[in-house]
């Protein structure tokens, strides 16, 4: 072949070789060609993966848009497990089906992948509305009304109104449109993903938010999860105003403050 393997390596970098080529890479004499060759077709293979994933991601809107619908939202939320703060839903309508590299569930990303995500959604100008549900709305109607009040008010964000919901699980939005729940719909639909990014990304700011109102409870690591550093908190401070009374962690140490305050 007459090239050097770190010639090879450097050319790989700089282009992707035809089958012809990467071929005869898989058949050379040296075994750190082979390698290179190897490990190039592997890499091809995972991004030939995920471009087929990216592209799955919209079945469920390209089967709306057949049915005649145009304005498509999809729902998702954050927050409905953490023992403070409020429960984050967000509604979002894509602006097209162009591939959004990463796009996936947002439990399954990094802090750093959501927010560049979020960014890449506004700069592709996908419409985004955000609603929430605060601690009273949640201890008062129970976190599964309040987080489908919290769908209900990012849908209501969004103008003009969405003609279609995609929502992440098993119930409906309080909305009088057209809509389809999908369990674990944030893993198999574009817009959902996109809302349960939006809606992640916009919880953790909140939090960040309140850690700096009270710094104690050390809101912006934790996000108000039941860790062992905030349950030692909740220990020795007691309950802020955004902790949620009606959880049963919460009724048993307030039961706890109360006997050891008596």
């Amino acid at each position: 072949m007459g090239l050097t393997v770190r010639e090879i390596a450097a050319l790989l970098r700089e282009r992707d070789p035809d089958d012809e080529w990467l071929d005869a890479l898989a058949a050379d004499g040296r075994a750190g060609v082979r390698q290179i060759a190897a490990r190039f077709q592997r890499r091809r293979e995972r991004e030939q993966r995920e471009r087929r994933r990216l592209e799955g991601l919209f079945a469920w809107e390209r089967a709306r848009r057949r049915e005649g619908f145009a304005r498509i939202a999809g729902v998702d939320e954050a927050g409905v497990g953490p023992l403070a703060g409020p429960v984050v839903a967000a509604a979002v309508i894509l602006s097209g089906e162009e591939p959004l590299a990463g796009l996936n569930d947002s439990k399954t990303l990094s802090p750093e992948d959501r927010e560049r995500l979020y960014a890449a959604l506004v700069v592709r100008g996908a419409r985004i509305g955000i609603g929430l549900a605060d601690v009273g709305e949640i201890d008062r109607l129970n976190i599964l009304q309040a987080t489908r009040l919290a769908w209900r008010r990012a849908v209501m964000q969004l103008l003009p109104r969405p003609d279609y919901v995609l929502i992440d699980g098993r119930y409906r939005v309080d909305l009088p449109l057209a809509q389809m729940p999908i369990v674990d719909g944030d893993a198999q639909c574009a817009s959902i993903a996109a809302a349960s990014i939006v809606a992640k990304v916009t919880r953790d700011r909140v939090m960040r938010d309140l850690d700096r109102r009270f710094p104690e409870f050390g809101f912006a690591g934790h996000k108000g999860y039941a860790t062992p550093a905030h349950l030692a908190a909740i220990r020795r401070f007691g309950f802020s105003p955004v902790h949620r009374r009606s959880y049963l962690p919460m009724r048993v140490f307030q039961e706890d403050l109360f006997h050891a305050r008596a």
